[in-house]
């Protein structure tokens, strides 16, 4: 059916958000991969520090529980300026950033250690632990801009968009768990039309991951249950993967237990150094 109806340029991709957009500013895509490297703070007096050095301690062993499974959370508001200031110079930035919209808007950092996480916002600073902060999967699918449930009138140019739809629809009311189903829009024939409509349809959730860790990946929650957009990107920020994932988290934001695992040994090798 062809109408004078046009959807919203909502499209996803380089170009598709406004750029005076303040609140998205801090989500550029990265400019390149960062690896772990041994950073030692500089403590004169680790007895002023013993608060921070027991956390420390304390976030190590959650690492190494959680990559069994689970989660675990530290409020870091007990701590004064100094204990403060060593667990964020500790940590240092990672991998894979994290925008959480809604009350409260939350800004996730993932520390130098794979499944430790800065969570930040307004009367929330705490470090998380786990395969992905809590927030990320309990609030992924709140909308920010609404899905839609019927197709509007099509304007020229869609042309396998309805098919997509439909079959996404089906694969987020039957997903129970398990292993993601996957479309690869990449390679598959579509047009702008298709892609602004899916938009439109699919709508937009609350949370947005970048993601360095695979190359530059931007991973956003639609509006629809259970359906992520994964792009990737490369050196010059041109789309080079585009999917859709059905599935509770994309695979490449989440820290594997062996990631845990080992961050939990760093961690160790740090307090050992600091004392």
């Amino acid at each position: 059916m062809v109408s004078n109806f046009h959807l919203p340029p909502v499209g996803f991709g380089p170009g598709s958000q406004p750029e005076g957009d303040e609140e998205l500013g801090y989500m550029q895509l990265p400019s390149g991969m960062r690896t772990y490297s041994a950073h030692l703070p500089e403590v004169e007096d680790s007895s002023a520090v013993t608060p921070a050095l027991k956390l420390l301690d304390e976030i190590a062993a959650a690492a190494e529980a959680c990559a069994r499974g689970g989660m675990a959370s530290f409020d870091l508001a007990g701590l004064d300026a100094q204990n403060r200031a060593l667990i964020a110079e500790t940590m240092g930035q990672g991998e894979v950033a994290m925008k959480i919209r809604g009350i409260p808007a939350l800004m996730v950092q993932e520390s130098v250690f794979a499944g430790v996480w800065s969570v930040a916002g307004a009367g929330v600073d705490r470090i998380e632990v786990g395969a992905v902060p809590a927030a990320a999967l309990s609030r992924a699918f709140e909308p920010f801009r609404k899905g839609q449930t019927a197709l509007p009138p099509l304007s020229d140019g869609v042309v396998n968009a309805p098919a997509l739809i439909a079959e996404l629809f089906d694969k987020s009311a039957a997903y129970v768990g398990g292993a993601a189903d996957v479309i690869n829009l990449t390679l598959l024939p579509h047009t702008e039309e298709d892609l602004t409509l899916l938009d439109y349809m699919l709508g937009e959730g609350a949370v947005t991951i970048l993601s360095r860790g695979y190359g530059n990946c931007r991973i956003t929650a639609t509006a629809t249950p259970h359906v992520w957009r994964v792009q990737f990107y490369n050196s010059t920020d041109a789309l080079i993967l585009d999917t859709i994932e059905v599935t509770t988290m994309p695979e490449v934001a989440l820290a594997a237990r062996e990631d845990l695992e080992d961050s939990a040994g760093r961690i160790r090798e740090v307090l050992e150094a600091i004392r």
